[in-house]
C-alpha cells in the first residue's frame, strides 16, 4: 500500500500559497486493508476514508466510466491494480493531476508544473466533458487563482462551451451550483467566476438572472462602462476590495437583478429595479438554494440601495424608515454590511473606483443619532402603551435631524 497527496494541496504548495486541505490517494490498496489499518469509512459514491489518527480524506486510487448524464453518472472502479497515474487521469485541470510522494517526489504525467509556470488552467484530457460541474470548478479556479495571472486555456474554454451546448449542465442539483458559487465568493476575485461562466455560454444555464444583465444599457452620464453586466462584475470586485464577509459579496453581486428585465422601451432608465429585483432575488436564492443570511441582506440591499445611494436628499423620516426597515435595533451589524454593499455599488464604475462615499456617514451618523434616544427616559415622561413607540419615533426623528456631518 502506497500513499500520495494530490490535488490542491500539491498545487497550492508548490505556488507557495496557503494549504487549507490535505486530499491522499492510497494505491495498491483495498477497503478492506484500509478498515483493518483503522481508518473510518465515509465515501458514500466511491471509496474514501479518513485517516485514523490526522482525520484526513484517504481515497483509494480508482478509475471512471461515464454511464449516464449529468456529473453522479459515472461508474467507478476501484482495485489494488488501479496505478497513480491512472488516478490522476480522471482528474478536471492538469495542475491538480499531480501527486506528492512520502519523499517529496512529483509525480506529474501531465505536466501541471508547466502549466503552473505558465499560469494556465488546462483540462487533463477530452474526458474533462464528462462531467458538467467541471465547468463551475474551472470558473471557480479562474477566481482563485487570478491574482496570481491564470487565464483558462482556449482549448480547455472551448470545450467549456461543448459542456455548455451539450445540455449537461441542466443535470447540476442546486446544492452543487451554491457550493462552488459559494466558494467563488471567498477569493479576490469572485468576479471572475462570473464572467468565466459567461465566457463558455454557461452563465445563461447555470445564474440566467445575472446573464441577464449583459447587454442591458444604463445611462452614460453615471455609468460610464453603459452595460449592467459589466457593472455588475466591477460592483464584485469593489465588494471583495470592501469587505471578507460572504454575505456582503453574495449581495453586491445580485443586488441589480431588476434590471434585467427592464423593458427596453424603458432603456437606460430604470427607475423600478429596486422593487422588480426583490422577485428575482427570491427565486434565485430558492432555486440555488441560498442560505437564509444571504438572501435577507440582498433583499435590504436591492431594496434601498437607492435610498442610501440619496442619503443626502433624505428627510430625516425617511432615513429612519429605512433604518427601521433594516431592522438595526435588534441587528446592528447589518447596518455596515449594506452600506458596504453600497459603496461597492458606487465604486463599480468606470472611473468611480476610488471617490469617497459620504452617504456612509450620513447614515451612521443618523443611526447613532437615533440610538442615543432613550426609551426608558420616555416612559419616565409617562407615555404609556402605543405613545411609547410614536414618541421614540418622534424623538428619533428629532436627533436625526440634529446631526449634522462635521466638515
Amino acid at each position: 500500500m502506497q500513499r500520495y497527496l494530490v490535488g490542491g494541496a500539491v498545487r497550492d504548495q508548490l505556488l507557495n500559497i496557503e494549504v487549507y486541505d490535505k486530499d491522499w490517494v492510497v494505491v495498491g490498496s483495498t477497503p478492506e486493508e484500509l478498515l483493518q489499518n483503522g481508518f473510518i469509512a465515509v465515501g458514500k459514491d466511491f471509496p474514501v476514508f479518513l485517516h485514523p489518527d490526522s482525520k484526513e480524506e484517504h481515497a483509494l486510487a480508482r478509475t471512471e466510466r461515464k454511464i449516464g448524464s449529468g456529473y453522479t453518472g459515472f461508474d467507478c472502479y476501484f482495485a489494488a491494480d488501479v496505478t497513480l497515474e491512472e488516478d490522476l487521469l480522471r482528474r478536471d485541470l492538469t495542475i491538480n493531476a499531480m501527486a506528492q510522494a512520502p519523499n517529496g517526489e512529483i509525480v506529474d504525467p501531465f505536466n501541471g508544473q508547466q502549466d503552473l509556470k505558465d499560469r494556465v488552467l488546462r483540462h487533463v484530457s477530452a474526458a474533462f466533458t464528462e462531467d458538467p460541474l467541471r465547468v463551475l470548478r474551472v470558473a471557480r479556479f479562474a477566481a482563485k487563482l487570478n491574482h496570481l495571472g491564470f487565464t483558462v486555456a482556449d482549448d480547455t474554454l472551448a470545450l467549456m462551451r461543448q459542456i455548455a451546448r451539450s445540455g449537461e449542465l441542466e443535470h447540476l442539483t442546486a446544492e452543487r451550483v451554491w457550493q462552488e458559487w459559494h466558494k467563488s465568493l471567498s477569493t479576490q476575485d469572485p468576479q471572475v467566476f462570473i464572467s468565466v461562466l459567461k465566457d463558455c455560454d454557461a452563465l445563461h444555464i447555470v445564474l440566467p438572472e445575472l446573464d441577464a444583465l449583459f447587454g442591458v444599457p444604463q445611462p452614460e452620464k453615471w455609468h460610464p462602462e453603459i452595460d449592467t453586466g459589466i457593472h455588475t462584475l466591477m460592483v464584485a470586485k469593489q465588494a471583495a476590495l470592501l469587505s471578507e464577509s460572504l454575505p456582503v459579496r453574495f449581495a453586491s453581486q445580485v443586488h441589480d437583478l431588476g434590471k434585467g428585465i427592464t423593458p427596453q422601451s424603458e432603456w437606460p432608465s430604470h427607475k423600478m429595479h429596486c422593487h422588480t429585483g426583490l422577485k428575482l432575488i427570491q427565486s434565485l436564492c430558492s432555486r440555488v438554494k441560498v442560505p437564509n443570511e444571504f438572501r435577507d441582506l440582498a433583499l435590504l440591499v436591492c431594496e434601498q440601495h437607492s435610498n442610501i445611494h440619496r442619503a443626502a436628499e433624505l428627510k430625516p423620516e425617511t432615513k429612519l424608515k429605512v433604518l427601521n426597515k433594516f431592522d438595526v435595533w435588534r441587528k446592528p451589524e447589518r447596518l455596515k454590511d449594506i452600506l458596504t454593499c453600497c459603496m461597492a455599488d458606487s465604486r463599480g464604475r468606470t472611473d468611480f473606483e476610488t471617490i469617497d462615499y459620504p452617504q456612509k456617514d450620513i447614515f451612521e451618523l443618523a443611526y447613532q443619532a437615533a440610538l442615543a434616544v432613550n426609551v426608558q427616559d420616555i416612559i419616565n415622561d409617562g407615555f404609556k402603551g402605543a405613545e411609547i413607540k410614536a414618541e421614540l419615533e418622534r424623538q428619533r426623528v428629532s436627533a436625526i435631524a440634529k446631526s449634522k456631518l462635521k466638515t
